[in-house]
């Protein structure tokens, strides 16, 4: 199957915590970051999840934002330091292309948000992934 989803990291599921009808699933991804995905429990259930299981996290470029300075007070937990390796605008949009440990992550972002941030090729970002935002996939 061929996705649209740029954004596609290959991990190894750590822990697995339940709730009622969401469970927070962690995954150490292979550049050594942590990413935690919320999924349904049913999920969990028809991936086969388990501490172990190799896994791709999946985030659509519109739900990866970006950060230029110190992130606090926030609720999104899933945050990877990067650079910047290429930008591309459009007439509303940039896409955003920053190198993070063991891969890349793509951010469509406005093109005012680009210029507001003074975004370059080299410049040191977060990226910030709400843990809703990401899905998970196995082979």
């Amino acid at each position: 199957m061929t996705l649209s989803i740029r954004n596609q990291l290959p991990g190894t599921v750590t822990t697995i915590t339940p709730g009622e009808a969401m469970a927070t699933v962690g995954v150490r991804l292979s550049g050594g970051q942590t990413l935690t995905a919320a999924i349904t429990r049913e999920a969990v259930t028809d991936l086969a999840l388990a501490p172990g299981s190799a896994v791709r996290a999946l985030v659509k470029a519109t739900e990866v934002s970006l950060a230029t300075g110190p992130v606090e007070g926030l609720s999104i937990r899933n945050r990877l330091p990067g650079t910047i390796t290429a930008i591309a605008s459009g007439g509303a949009m940039a896409s955003v292309k920053v190198a993070v440990e063991g891969g890349e992550l793509t951010s469509a972002i406005t093109n005012e948000a680009a210029r507001d941030l003074a975004l370059a090729k080299g410049t040191q970002v977060v990226a910030l992934i709400k843990s809703t935002e990401v899905s998970l996939a196995t082979a």
